[in-house]
């Protein structure tokens, strides 16, 4: 398991009963995880009065109690700066176990001793975008939701990046690959987060299980000449990290050598000192 280490801003301190308690910056939340499927005793005195939890519904979906919460206010990890916010669903616009992506794919583009052009798909808020500008690459970020890219640039600015190399796009990633191939344009490195189950423009159903090995076999063809590596990440439940090896495995080591590792990603728990499981990554790298 690769386990975000480095966090200051944030920190899981509990999970139990299928919900987690977490400190992000100054306010603690508590939001559900469908991992958490232990009943540990709840003994950490900001289970009972946290800043703003989340609530499940009995009869789906759920509700923000937002309590002492502001409106958004932001988090840093190392020289990167995010803005955090409830938003409708549980989420705050950041996946705090993805730091260990982001922490790889930064080593990756400053050992690599040249420039660096990545494309990052379903790029969201842009975490791994800051990082990979950050570390000396040109990016081009890509998502299909508007309010993303906007977010994805304000914490971009945030973290000193607003002039960085850095193409915004909004557009349904399949299409944009499709077209970034008859241009001609190719990429040095390649971040995507698929999610588990969407819509695209045409009303088109994104599966993951139908879909992913399609689309990874399609931005092969948008991978340079020499490419440095592939970042392939997982939420949905069930898929073995080695699931992710076997599509990466067959679709670019067999055409461009080098190797797979893939592993689940997870978080550690303060009180219980264990790790928390947060989805699968492959990396690809092509080991030139």
């Amino acid at each position: 398991m690769w386990i975000s280490t480095h966090w200051k801003d944030y920190e899981l301190i509990d999970c139990s009963r299928g919900e987690k308690l977490e400190r992000w910056g100054k306010y603690v939340l508590v939001r559900p995880d469908p991992q958490a499927i232990w009943s540990t005793p709840r003994e950490h005195p900001c289970w009972r009065r946290p800043d703003g939890r989340y609530a499940r519904s009995s009869s789906g979906g759920g509700a923000w109690d937002k309590g002492r919460l502001p409106e958004r206010w932001n988090v840093n990890y190392r020289d990167l700066t995010f803005l955090v916010k409830p938003m409708n669903c549980k989420h705050t616009g950041l996946f705090p176990e993805q730091a260990a992506n982001w922490d790889w794919a930064r080593e990756q583009i400053q050992k690599a001793g040249r420039p660096v052009q990545v494309l990052n798909l379903f790029a969201y808020t842009g975490a791994d975008t800051g990082a990979c500008a950050a570390a000396g690459a040109s990016v081009c970020h890509v998502d299909a939701a508007r309010g993303m890219v906007s977010w994805a640039r304000d914490n971009a600015k945030a973290s000193g990046l607003e002039e960085a190399p850095i193409r915004w796009i909004v557009d349904y990633c399949i299409k944009f690959v499709e077209r970034e191939i008859r241009r001609g344009r190719r990429y040095d490195a390649v971040i995507l987060d698929p999610p588990s189950y969407g819509r695209g423009p045409t009303g088109e159903i994104w599966r993951l299980e139908d879909n992913l090995y399609p689309f990874v076999e399609l931005v092969s063809r948008v991978l340079s000449d020499q490419p440095l590596f592939v970042l392939l990440n997982s939420y949905t439940t069930g898929l073995a990290p080695s699931v992710l090896t076997y599509i990466l495995e067959s679709l670019l080591s067999r055409r461009f050598g080098g190797r797979t590792e893939s592993q689940e990603l997870g978080l550690p728990v303060t009180e219980s000192r264990l790790a928390l499981p947060c989805g699968a990554t492959g990396r690809w790298t092509a080991g030139h």
